[in-house]
């Protein structure tokens, strides 16, 4: 197998560890709810999962755009979009308020989060209008916060994240189930909180985090280890700027040995004014091409877990010492690796993957 290839395969063993379908279903004893919610980038993996073992429990499920394929058909689905929320987003937010709000007093409620709520699902607080919510998640985006730090300035704008959402429910019992893209996998963060708990509950709680880029990662070095490559790296070490981590990584990755470096994280990328094509793991891809530029033997694959990255139809880049060349520091400059990269034949196209774990890279050198 050659080192593209490898990569690949390395990348979709981590991938597919933390599948969305799998993650919930192995996570649904002692529930038995009156009620499916389900919000994020793997709402509809999680969900379907949820109601294979719970037939006929009302589902509502708000995803991004063609991630809610598959779901029965009276299954109540909002697509909306991802990252820089829409009209349909404050639908799905609301839609998610009313059913809570509708839950009797006694219920249960099974309420499935993953990555990308933030944007897909909102109820905003009186006064602020959809242009407020789009305008702030754009400039949070092009300074290159990171994914805490973002969250908390989109709660402040929300009616149901923070434990906003969980306040208008009057039942007896919640169980939250999520697939963690935050460091740390905490519930408060997730999606801006909107599976969190609200002060002194007045039910029972319980939260799952039922997959994150830890398990990713242990699976993509299993993988690795049962073909025989050494694991030389394996941490969650992609949480800077995407500058700063090419400018750390690229000696080290120069230097590295046979076998495979694995990291998980979520970069962060500063935007020009008027972004080109392309995301941040399109980007941190390009970085490291330059980084390895005129080295052999090395593949470096970065991608998001999700299928996707930023608002394009890649999940990253996968590139080699040969991938840097004319051109590539200006797209690099305008935020549009992913022309250059789509060029070079070096775009990661998966599509949906069921899960959001934050990003993955997988380096291979023979």
């Amino acid at each position: 197998m050659d080192p593209r290839d490898t990569a690949v395969t390395l990348w979709q063993a981590g991938v597919a560890a933390v599948d969305g379908y799998a993650a919930t279903g192995a996570a649904l004893e002692g529930i038995a709810p009156d009620r499916i919610l389900a919000v994020g980038k793997a709402a509809g993996a999680m969900a379907r999962a949820a109601l294979r073992r719970f037939p006929g429990v009302p589902a509502l499920v708000v995803t991004k755009d063609g991630h809610g394929e598959g779901l029965p058909p009276d299954v109540e689905v909002i697509e909306a979009a991802h990252p820089v929320p829409d009209a349909r987003s404050l639908r799905g937010g609301a839609a998610l308020r009313a059913a809570v709000e509708a839950m009797a007093p006694g219920s249960e409620l099974l309420l499935l989060v993953s990555g990308g709520a933030s944007s897909l699902a909102e109820d905003l607080v009186p006064g602020k209008v959809l242009d407020d919510l789009a305008a702030l998640n754009r400039r949070l985006l092009a300074q290159g916060l990171d994914i805490t730090a973002m969250n908390a300035e989109r709660r402040r704008l929300s009616r149901i994240k923070g434990g906003g959402l969980l306040s208008h429910f009057r039942g007896a019992r919640v169980r939250v189930l999520a697939i963690s893209d935050v460091p740390g996998d905490d519930i408060a963060v997730i999606g801006s909180g909107i599976g969190a708990a609200p002060p002194a509950p007045g039910f029972a709680y319980d939260v799952g985090i039922v997959a994150s880029n830890a398990h990713a990662r242990m699976a993509a070095e299993q993988a690795a280890r049962a073909r025989g490559i050494a694991v030389l790296e394996q941490d969650e070490a992609l949480h800077d700027e995407m500058n700063a981590l090419a400018r750390r990584w690229g000696p080290r990755l120069r230097a590295m040995a046979p076998g495979a470096i694995i990291l998980g994280g979520e970069p962060t990328v500063v935007l020009p004014d008027i972004p080109g094509r392309g995301g941040r793991n399109q980007a941190l891809a390009l970085a490291l091409a330059r980084e390895i530029a005129g080295t052999t033997g090395i593949t470096v694959l970065v991608g998001g877990t999700d299928g996707t990255d930023g608002p394009t139809e890649a999940a990253g880049g996968l590139v080699t010492g040969t991938t840097w060349g004319p051109g590539a520091q200006e797209a690099l400059d305008r935020a549009d690796s992913g022309s250059f990269l789509a060029a070079q034949d070096a775009l990661l196209v998966t599509g949906p993957t069921g899960t959001n774990v934050m990003d993955l890279l997988v380096a291979v050198r023979t």
